[in-house]
């Protein structure tokens, strides 16, 4: 569904979906209701999945649409490894990444988390052509990939393009020294909670799926401790727990469960969102 909405964008520079004047909007809503680009009720407006791209003016979006592959990512696929080329860049729309450090040759610890408020390959943004981690598949679910080529291509051109990945860069790297001083002065149930949370942020929904092992790597610890903890927010029926299924039961309770770290990083991400909203060219996905 999303290739032919692609398909159909390149061959119409004045595809309805990109227009603000869409009389044929609701059909494109009826025939492609899983494409990522999202027709809103109102039929001036439209949304994008990806928060990074939906900041993009319309002209910048539609250029960059061009060079976009639809693609599926499977939980436990792996996107990079550690001194290997970025091949592509990816920007989720309703999947999950985790980025992990490797300890040793083969013990993991994540360092960061990529959903839909952003994009992965940032080394390419930067210059740098090799990934310095793994990138693991932990949500199933889509995203639009560009080769590393073009996309190099496309930001030495696209100002609100640097302008939108400067930012994200600033809360990747929030996210990454307060995941490091988390994971050495919290304990296991308040970074769990921590890390529940921002799963819960980034794939919009309150269950999903995530097995011991892939918590330990997360949290850098045994599978026994995450079993203790995940047992002793079950007991304060916060969330529910059962073969590598969790559920989210009360969220304002998890929030109270979690360690300072999960507030701090979102406050970072709205402030600098509110920030960028602060100026004349017109988002994406803005309404008309």
């Amino acid at each position: 569904m999303i290739v032919a909405v692609l398909r159909a964008i390149r061959r119409c520079g004045n595809c309805p979906l990109l227009s603000r004047n869409a009389p044929c909007a609701s059909a494109h809503t009826a025939e492609y209701p899983c494409c990522s680009l999202r027709v809103m009720p109102d039929a001036n407006r439209f949304s994008v999945a990806n928060s990074l791209l939906a900041a993009l003016p319309r002209k910048e979006y539609r250029r960059l649409l061009t060079g976009f592959e639809p693609v599926t990512l499977t939980f436990g696929e792996v996107l990079y490894e550690p001194g290997k080329p970025i091949r592509h860049v990816y920007f989720p729309t309703d999947s999950l990444v985790s980025l992990l450090t490797l300890v040793e040759g083969h013990m993991a610890l994540e360092i960061g988390l990529v959903g839909r408020e952003g994009m992965l390959g940032i080394p390419v943004a930067l210059g740098i052509n090799d990934s310095p981690v793994r990138a693991l598949v932990q949500g199933t679910g889509s995203a639009l990939r560009m080769t590393s080529a073009h996309f190099r291509s496309e930001y030495g051109k696209c100002g609100p393009l640097h302008r939108e990945l400067n930012r994200y860069i600033h809360e990747r790297i929030v996210q990454i020294t307060q995941t490091a001083a988390c994971n050495r002065f919290h304990p296991v149930e308040g970074r769990l909670a921590r890390w529940l949370l921002m799963t819960r942020d980034r794939m919009r929904s309150d269950q999903f799926r995530l097995t011991q092992e892939l918590l330990g790597n997360m949290l850098g610890v045994l599978r026994v401790a995450v079993t203790k903890a995940a047992g002793d927010l079950q007991r304060r029926e916060l969330i529910r727990y059962s073969r590598g299924n969790i559920s989210i039961l009360n969220g304002n309770g998890l929030e109270a469960a979690a360690c300072q770290c999960y507030q701090i990083v979102k406050n970072v991400r709205v402030r600098t969102q509110r920030e960028h909203s602060n100026r004349e060219d017109v988002p994406v996905a803005a309404m008309a």
